[in-house]
């Protein structure tokens, strides 16, 4: 016999999980005891919603569910928009929390963190949510949430538990984990496809955040060198292929240049992509060739960008089975002109983005946030070569992301660099992180462009021709609000400064917050 909540401790290690972050509560010290006693290691943020992006830094830096532990209410709602940020770039999140009794009124009655539904306010903002009724059911419902991680598109989960089932006996054993294979491609599609590909006279390949954690990054790689495509990535895509790869056109499929050279390719293969507008950034890009689709979700196929042969399986299947049928021929590649767009967007940070480049190892993980300085600048111009990692909030576009996602990535991958790229709006939506990062001694870079508020809303409301309102804000001193948290913090002028604050930051003993002042 064992509780409720030791048998969800106990399923949870069953599949793998070492490490979960969230914030102990009245409500969930029970499951806290029991991941103790499994031996589980609880991360401590400052806040529910940076234990939400930590544990998407987890998943991102490992292929592996990253797992939340809130209490009830609050605690749940604020990791809410971390749980949208993960369903938008397909990430494995769990969140577990309790919920309110089992036998409570449906019309409420004022007990402690009571929502009037949590359960159905998360299910409309990840895959699905779960109440459970039963100490028994626990280890199932578990099981059932890290089988749909791997079946097909990984989006994030929540699971609650009412608070007065987690010390319940039950003499359900822990569920263990079911291998499920990847979903095998068609034999006709990808014939057809094959064929396509080797009569293309202007073949380019897309790849998105589908590719990463497989073999199908090198894969694409393989394949493009035979077709003589260039290979162009969303942002979650970034450093699927090396960068510095002749044919890799690198983050780019944002620039104009791109788009227009994409639109003019008789055959595109896109690889685990959406091909969506925040991918583009336009809502009205169209291709005029014929587009080959591989996704492991089914529902890509009849999207924006219908599939002229949709391969619905894994992209490491798919793509072994294609380059079992595709021959090389000596296609001269075509590229895009991309150095105008991309010297218009970065050319404000292009040299402090050399100095970063230069500091980091080839394996670095950089986690950036939705900030000018990453989307125009980091995204198409700070190149990043496999086994390194670039960490963005897509889609969901939210802010605060970067320095809990790089938290999760650190104690995921302790002995690989980690490094923080972010604006001072940005970064001041999770800046009580810094106190997680030092409490845990990670050595992480923090790089802050400050441009005196909310730059980019600032240059939208100048376009419109409006004066700009609520977006010029006072600037804290970043050094001395990281020196306030134990941390260490350092303002610079020069790119020369910035590359030897970045190294200096990857072997301290704890953070660093390195600052890039004003850039107007």
């Amino acid at each position: 016999m064992t509780t409720a909540a030791q048998a969800l401790a106990l399923t949870l290690t069953a599949h793998g999980v070492d490490t979960v972050f969230g914030i102990p509560g009245t409500h969930n010290l029970a499951i806290y005891q029991a991941l103790t006693e499994a031996g589980v290691h609880c991360v401590t943020t400052r806040h529910e919603q940076g234990a939400g992006y930590a544990a998407d830094g987890y998943a991102r830096a490992t292929g592996r569910p990253g797992v939340v532990l809130t209490t009830t209410g609050p605690a749940v709602l604020n990791a809410a928009t971390a749980l949208a940020q993960a369903y938008s770039d397909s990430s494995p999140i769990l969140l577990i929390s309790p919920g309110v009794p089992l036998a409570h009124p449906r019309l409420g009655r004022g007990y402690l963190h009571e929502a009037k539904d949590q359960s159905r306010a998360l299910d409309s903002l990840c895959a699905w949510s779960h109440r459970v009724t039963s100490p028994g059911e626990l280890p199932a419902a578990l099981a059932r949430a890290f089988t749909a991680f791997t079946e097909g598109r990984p989006r994030p989960i929540h699971l609650e538990i009412p608070v007065d089932l987690l010390d319940l006996p039950t003499d359900v054993p822990p569920a263990s984990p079911l291998t499920v294979p990847p979903r095998a491609p068609d034999p006709a599609a990808v014939t057809s496809a094959a064929t396509l590909l080797g009569t293309a006279r202007r073949p380019a390949i897309v790849l998105g955040g589908g590719v990463h954690h497989s073999r199908a990054g090198t894969l694409a790689l393989t394949l493009a060198e035979r077709l003589g495509a260039p290979i162009v990535t969303t942002a979650n895509g970034k450093a699927a292929v090396p960068e510095s790869h002749p044919l890799a056109l690198g983050a780019t499929l944002h620039l104009p240049s791109v788009q227009t050279w994409l639109a003019g390719r008789d055959v595109v293969l896109a690889v685990g992509t959406e091909l969506a507008p925040s991918d583009l950034w336009a809502d009205d890009f169209r291709l005029t060739g014929r587009l080959i689709r591989i996704d492991v979700d089914p529902a890509q196929m009849h999207g924006d960008h219908p599939a002229t042969i949709p391969i619905v399986a894994d992209a490491t299947s798919a793509l072994d089975a294609l380059l079992a049928q595709v021959t090389a021929r000596p296609t001269p590649p075509e590229r895009p002109p991309l150095e105008p767009d991309l010297a218009r967007l970065a050319s404000r940070w292009a040299p402090e983005l050399k100095a970063i480049r230069d500091a980091l190892p080839a394996d670095a993980i950089v986690a950036a946030d939705n900030s000018m300085f990453c989307y125009y600048g980091a995204l198409g111009a700070l190149p990043i070569d496999p086994p390194g990692r670039f960490l963005y909030p897509t889609g969901f576009g939210t802010l605060g992301f970067a320095l809990p996602a790089a938290i999760g990535a650190k104690v995921a991958r302790p002995d690989t660099p980690v490094a923080v790229l972010a604006g001072d709006g940005a970064f001041q939506f999770s800046v009580q992180e810094l106190a997680t990062a030092v409490e845990l001694g990670l050595p992480i870079p923090i790089v802050i462009s400050v441009n005196g508020g909310y730059g980019e809303i600032r240059a939208e409301m100048l376009a419109r021709g409006m004066a700009p309102v609520a977006v010029d804000l006072h600037t804290p001193d970043f050094a001395a609000v990281a020196d306030a948290y134990g941390a260490c913090g350092v303002a610079v002028d020069t790119p020369e400064q910035l590359s030897e604050a970045v190294g200096k930051a990857l072997r301290a003993s704890g953070p660093t917050v390195i600052v890039l002042r004003e850039a107007r």
